[in-house]
């Protein structure tokens, strides 16, 4: 592979400078992804276009020369396919025809088979792949069995998950069950992700902040760490990095370095100087600028971007990226300068490594 940073960072080995992607680079804010998505006309035709995801994957790696791809797709392809009827509705997001409410609709529960449910999924890795021509890597990725499970039991976004925490402390064997099926279809699902062409994967826990310690470590920590366990860890001849990434779970940092994962991504709420103290060599960080600093101005993107390479340091393993992903608000050229700060400025941290 032509530009292997992201793999080689991800595994804690030497770098010559800071590789960096985004979170949603793929997305609204960029005015040719608005464009591809008006031809594919809606969301989810669109996410269902193998040939249309490779174009809006190929979009922020042409305009800004970002060190990996990520798929284009959505974490809740699984639940769709698991028959719960995914559609999005104009202003409130994604929502479900026939979320989990029934005790028999979760007895009945099954793992989808992704080579079948989720088969243009899988064309689009494939097509990607073949697209990058082993320029940089693709990364492939799924929901966690929690934030998977949110959607499915409150039927769509939620501000308390109410729904679903009465569950979790008056049925836990219940949810149980939704996690156990969502934990081996997302484990089949990254795996074939993999198969196709993944180059690394990420599981998202994008609600795992909003639970207790306890409830945390019992109803997601568990399950991401059975999914690490079950994840194809070599193909094409090297190794396949797994990152996980918990959305308000600063606290438990050191708890989630150790489920498996060889990268942890970190939100903007903890510091990522502290957070390599906390975490050792024991895995690789991904991170962590709060988005809305993208929003400001370029010189405010520099400064932040200066800070978090000086807050992470010498070495290796550091990867890049925002805490969350880019608001559709976002001046595609404060995008730029933020690459091109990352890019430049990020050697001087490298300097045991050659170019």
């Amino acid at each position: 592979m032509k530009n292997d940073r992201l793999l080689r960072a991800l595994l804690r080995e030497p770098v010559d400078r800071t590789p960096i992607w985004l979170m949603r680079q793929a997305g609204r804010y960029l005015p040719e992804y608005r464009q591809t998505r008006a031809r594919a006309g809606s969301f989810l035709d669109l996410c269902r276009n193998p040939a249309l995801c490779v174009e809006v994957t190929l979009q922020p790696i042409a305009r800004f020369g970002l060190d990996a791809a990520i798929l284009f797709s959505d974490i809740l392809t699984v639940p769709d396919a698991m028959g719960l009827g995914l559609y999005f509705a104009e202003g409130e997001g994604p929502k479900f025809e026939r979320p989990l409410r029934e005790e028999w609709e979760i007895r009945n529960l099954a793992v989808p088979d992704p080579e079948v449910e989720l088969r243009y999924v899988l064309d689009a890795v494939r097509e990607i792949k073949a697209a990058l021509a082993d320029e940089i890597p693709l990364i492939g990725f799924s929901g966690s069995p929690w934030t998977l499970a949110c959607y499915m039991v409150e039927g769509g976004a939620s501000s308390d998950y109410h729904t679903i925490k009465k569950m979790l402390y008056a049925r836990p064997e219940l949810l149980h069950r939704i996690l156990v099926v969502n934990a081996e279809a997302v484990t089949q699902y990254l795996n074939a992700q993999i198969a196709a062409g993944a180059d690394a994967v990420m599981l998202f826990d994008s609600w795992g902040g909003v639970l207790s310690e306890r409830a945390f470590a019992e109803f997601s920590l568990a399950y991401l760490e059975r999914i690490c366990a079950g994840l194809t860890r070599t193909a094409r001849g090297r190794r396949v990095p797994v990152i996980v990434f918990v959305k308000g779970g600063g606290l438990w940092l050191e708890r989630i370095a150790d489920c498996g994962a060889d990268a942890v991504g970190l939100d903007w709420t903890i510091e990522i100087g502290r957070a390599r103290q906390l975490v050792g060599d024991r895995v690789a960080l991904q991170g962590n600028m709060d988005p809305a600093v993208l929003l400001a101005t370029p010189e405010a993107v520099r400064r932040e971007a200066r800070a978090i390479l000086a807050a992470y340091g010498e070495g290796t393993g550091h990867v890049f990226n925002l805490g969350h992903g880019i608001s559709q608000h976002t001046p595609p050229e404060h995008v730029a300068v933020l690459v091109e700060t990352v890019q430049q400025e990020s050697a001087q941290y490298h300097p045991t490594t050659s170019p």
